[in-house]
């Protein structure tokens, strides 16, 4: 069922949002050659610690660390480990918090050190996905508006998206209806109504769009070894448009 926000809600969600924002961005600063993904989630507990906030992912599905750090070819739901990160990885750092009771959840992809001009590009083309997906979040447009923006923008590039992973709606779950898909057709799926919570997650693939389990049980790859980006907002669907949630930094610029 999906669920639709009042304005407390709104409220609390609103700083959930910013408090995840600017942990997100003091990892980022703290990612270059050298230092393990184990060290990175160090810090995320203790900037949880910090802002006095909980953490969303530490035992969800069993998950056991409080960040995903996912690298190269990885997609989404790496664990941390002793992985030495080097010039040329990109890493997505993926967490989610909880605040008064509601969840936000972010991610975003990252050059380590000096990285090809082909990963420049996937990064590049990631994030714009992610943007111009947020611009079709209004009342009245459709989860397939979303995903078809999306697919269309990534795909005429020449890359793909990763299709056996979504977006989803949040609030006092982490995971909500709607299920909001990479790709669709306009005009298709549930439509917005303002006060919608949701998370808008582009997965790109430099290769194939099919997938694998890592060797961790958590993580997803690209099966064909293919380097991967992800991006990813909470978004309130308003009035008239929708306000990004997890931006009171510019982390994705």
């Amino acid at each position: 069922m999906i669920t639709i926000k009042d304005q407390k809600e709104i409220e609390i969600m609103r700083q959930a949002g910013k408090i995840l924002a600017q942990i997100i961005r003091e990892l980022k600063e703290n990612v270059r050659p050298g230092i393990t993904t184990n060290d990175l989630d160090k810090l995320a507990q203790e900037l949880i610690f910090k802002y006095k906030v909980k953490p969303a992912f530490l035992g969800y599905g069993g998950f056991p660390n409080v960040l995903c750090t996912s690298v190269n070819e990885t997609i989404v739901h790496q664990t941390p480990s002793d992985y030495i990160l080097k010039n040329g990885d990109i890493l997505s750092l993926d967490m989610g918090v909880i605040y008064k009771g509601y969840y936000s959840d972010m991610a975003i992809t990252v050059p380590v050190g000096e990285i090809s001009d082909e990963a420049k590009v996937l990064l590049r083309i990631t994030k714009k996905a992610l943007n111009i997906a947020i611009k079709k979040v209004r009342p009245g447009n459709t989860i397939g508006d979303i995903g078809n923006t999306i697919q269309r923008y990534v795909e005429k590039r020449g890359l793909n998206v990763v299709k056996e992973l979504c977006g989803h709606g949040i609030g006092k779950e982490l995971h909500e209806d709607p299920e909001i898909l990479n790709y669709g057709r306009r005009k298709q799926g549930e439509t917005l109504y303002k006060g919608m919570t949701l998370c808008l997650e582009p997965m790109v693939s430099m290769g194939e769009s099919k997938i694998k389990k890592s060797k961790d049980g958590f993580g997803f790859k690209t099966i064909d070894g293919s380097l991967s980006a992800h991006y990813e907002h909470t978004i309130l669907v308003t009035e008239h448009g929708s306000e990004v949630l997890t931006s009171n930094t510019n982390v994705l610029e």
